[in-house]
């Protein structure tokens, strides 16, 4: 596994919400969902993008626009074109003029679908990312509130494959258009990573090169072994001094506070974990014993490890849904 793998290990989408708008202009629908992560495809037409708050972008047809941060958002025509419908996940929307007391049947065209003609010339799919964890959060961290990434022919044959299956109901369709929302954001987050003027998760870039690209696999694989700057130089054929300094140059902190700053991502996912404690954490993470782990995660983290574990009882006790793993 690489760094990207690691970083999107928590964001498989299971049950995604999806929604397919057709509409002809003047249209408009707010998207109100709460989730922490939203893709959208502008598979016909253009439209503009208006979070709450922040400025209209444009996305041109092909384009991929993720929102992020649980923002509602506005995507119409024009910038200032009044929502006509309000969309809160596949099974509840209405219409703006008579509130959320309607029902929402006049404009439910079929599966996953809303408009107000079902011969528009704009269509727009978007589908909600619930995400989960610590490590999952460095992603969310490298990426804009919104992002629009330029249509690109890596996009085109997920995209063709997307509109055809998002409108049936055929017997696993859900696991078919999850697994397509899982490869298209997969090519969506890479190529915004690599566009020059973008400043990627740390370590991203590094994966290129030979040498310190292997050095930082090695860590995401066996986070637990006891590391050291020498063995690590060892093992990508470099003197301790190049490595640490290359290492540092391209990853932008020096090898072992990388490797403690990861690890200490991943041990907060653990936390979270049914029947997990800190010492049984502490030794998936490389540490000996649960006192100087919780050293070191007070250390990078500004709390004991314990908060972890008591906000994830607490939370089961009281009956709180826990997302899946």
């Amino acid at each position: 596994m690489d760094l990207l793998d690691d970083l999107l290990s928590g964001v498989r989408a299971r049950g995604a919400t999806f929604c397919r708008s057709v509409a002809e202009p003047p249209w408009a629908v707010r998207f109100a969902s709460d989730t922490p992560l939203v893709l959208g495809a502008m598979l016909q037409g253009d439209a503009w993008i208006t979070p709450d708050g922040a400025e209209p972008v444009r996305a041109r047809e092909g384009d991929i626009v993720l929102v992020r941060g649980h923002r509602s958002f506005v995507v119409g025509d024009r910038p200032e074109t009044e929502a006509q419908i309000v969309v809160e996940g596949a099974d509840r929307c209405w219409l703006t003029a008579e509130g959320p007391d309607s029902d929402g049947c006049d404009f439910l065209l079929g599966p996953r679908t809303y408009g107000l003609t079902s011969k528009g010339s704009d269509l727009l799919v978007t589908a909600e990312y619930a995400m989960r964890g610590d490590v999952c959060e460095r992603l969310l961290r490298a990426l804009p509130e919104l992002v629009v990434v330029p249509a690109q022919p890596a996009f085109t044959p997920l995209l063709d494959l997307l509109s055809t299956e998002i409108a049936l109901e055929d017997p696993g369709q859900q696991v078919i258009l999850d697994r397509l929302l899982d490869m298209l954001l997969v090519r969506v987050v890479r190529a915004w990573f690599a566009r020059p003027d973008v400043e990627p998760p740390a370590g991203y870039r590094a994966l290129g090169d030979p040498q310190i690209g292997r050095a930082l696999r090695l860590l995401h694989d066996e986070p637990a072994r006891p590391w050291t700057v020498a063995g690590l130089a060892a093992e990508t054929g470099m003197s301790r001094a190049v490595f640490a300094r290359r290492f540092t140059e391209l990853v932008g902190r020096p090898p072992l506070a990388y490797l403690t700053e990861w690890r200490m991502a991943v041990a907060a996912d653990l936390l979270r974990e049914d029947g997990a404690s800190v010492t049984s954490v502490a030794r998936k993470v490389g540490y000996s014993d649960g006192f100087a782990f919780s050293n070191a995660f007070k250390r990078v983290r500004g709390e004991p490890p314990s908060t972890i574990l008591r906000a994830s009882a607490g939370g089961a006790a009281a009956g709180v849904r826990q997302p899946a793993p």
